[in-house]
């Protein structure tokens, strides 16, 4: 059966995927990062820990009050372990948002926790490489000055930070 035919004179305004209201703002999505950065925190600190005791106490302690010398404290092993607790938060607070945006909540604790979600922009679930780029993109909205980037999530029609529009991506409130 063929479509109907609209006459000339009826014009299809496009309808909009979801509410305004559905659009997570700003504030709500700070409390969710503030909400993620404990647990990162936390984590962080776990691993802190974990570093600490392959390099043993006995041995930061005699290398901090042993030495006078401020160059013989950052020796080639004590660098090589910041350098891998480094990688090794990069890559679980990667994981973390990748994995727990792409998952079937949709969000991390955070967001969870606030009940936000996120999506494509036709509100399917995001793929882990999407989530990824989302991630990574987030590099680039913080090159921002004064985070504009982030703040861009309270001024544009979609509530949408510019790692957002790069990833294709919204962050909504589950109604």
């Amino acid at each position: 059966m063929p479509p109907p035919v609209l006459g000339p004179y009826v014009s299809v305004s496009p309808v909009p995927l979801f509410p305004q209201s559905a659009y997570a703002g700003f504030w709500l999505r700070v409390v969710a990062y503030l909400i993620d950065g404990l647990l990162a925190g936390i984590a962080f600190a776990v691993v802190f820990l974990v570093g600490i005791a392959a390099v043993g106490i006995g041995s930061l302690k005699d290398l901090i009050h042993g030495t006078n010398n401020p160059e013989d404290i950052f020796t080639p092993g004590l660098i090589a372990v910041i350098f891998l607790l480094c990688a090794i938060s990069i890559v679980m607070m990667w994981i973390y948002y990748a994995w727990m945006e792409s998952s079937s909540h949709q969000g991390t604790l955070g967001k969870m926790a606030l009940g936000l979600i996120v999506t494509d922009l036709e509100g399917r679930r995001i793929s882990f490489g999407r989530a990824s780029g989302r991630y990574f993109a987030k590099i680039i909205t913080g090159f921002i000055p004064l985070g504009i980037g982030y703040m861009m999530a309270g001024f544009t029609e979609k509530k949408q930070a510019l790692h957002d529009m790069i990833a294709s991506c919204l962050v909504l409130r589950k109604v």
